[in-house]
């Protein structure tokens, strides 16, 4: 007579399986923390863009930051000879300049002006309008002069359609001359000063021959500010 055993629930008496074919579970907290670390991580990321945004935005509509205007006001051009043995430009020119500070809150300084001349895209010369000599601070909404010369000669190859504009703008008592300027400054509010900035101005100037009393005088012109 054969023994009966007792039935156990949730047993199972089947025949065994191999390892390869048992369920596996897979364990999914450890994915779980890198999602909930890297969700934390952006939420902070985007909280300081939001601030850094808005402490830019306040401080800009606080400050109201400008940039400077830059006039040249007189010009005055007594020699712009080319001679065409030597390929040499006798040249002699001086111009004013004029920087208006428009800002209410912020005082600028003024610590290096370099100033290059051309003509039919031909640099001729160039002037350390400001060095750490004549370098100053330029105050809320003033205004302050600055000065070029000019004055030498220089060996500049010019073409033959070069040497055509030069004799026609001779004979108008006018030359197209273009400036460019390279500044280093910096700007002040209150006691914190500002790192160096490097903007570049542009001119392009239409100089009265000045022993030529046809012509009109020199007009003011607005220079491009280019930060």
């Amino acid at each position: 007579m054969v023994d009966k055993q007792p039935h156990l629930n949730g047993g199972y008496y089947g025949p065994a399986i191999p390892p390869a074919e048992q369920p596996r579970y897979r364990h999914n907290h450890g994915r779980s923390c890198c999602c909930c670390l890297f969700g934390i991580f952006w939420k902070i990321l985007v909280t300081l863009v939001v601030l850094v945004g808005l402490a830019i935005l306040i401080f800009w509509l606080v400050v109201q930051p400008r940039s400077f205007k830059f006039y040249v006001t007189e010009a005055e051009l007594t020699q712009f000879e080319y001679d065409t043995n030597n390929n040499t430009l006798h040249y002699n020119m001086v111009l004013n300049f004029t920087a208006r500070n428009p800002n209410k809150k912020l005082s600028i300084y003024y610590d290096k002006v370099e100033a290059l001349a051309f003509y039919e895209d031909t640099r001729f010369a160039n002037y350390d309008v400001i060095t750490h000599i004549n370098s100053f601070r330029q105050y809320k909404k003033s205004t302050n002069r600055m000065t070029a010369v000019f004055s030498g000669h220089k060996v500049v190859l010019l073409n033959n359609e070069q040497i055509s504009e030069l004799n026609q703008d001779k004979s108008e008592g006018v030359y197209d001359i273009y400036v460019k300027l390279y500044f280093r400054i910096r700007f002040r509010l209150g006691d914190v000063k500002s790192g160096d900035y490097k903007p570049k101005v542009k001119c392009h100037l239409k100089v009265p021959f000045s022993s030529n009393a046809t012509v009109t005088l020199f007009q003011t012109t607005k220079c491009d500010v280019d930060f």
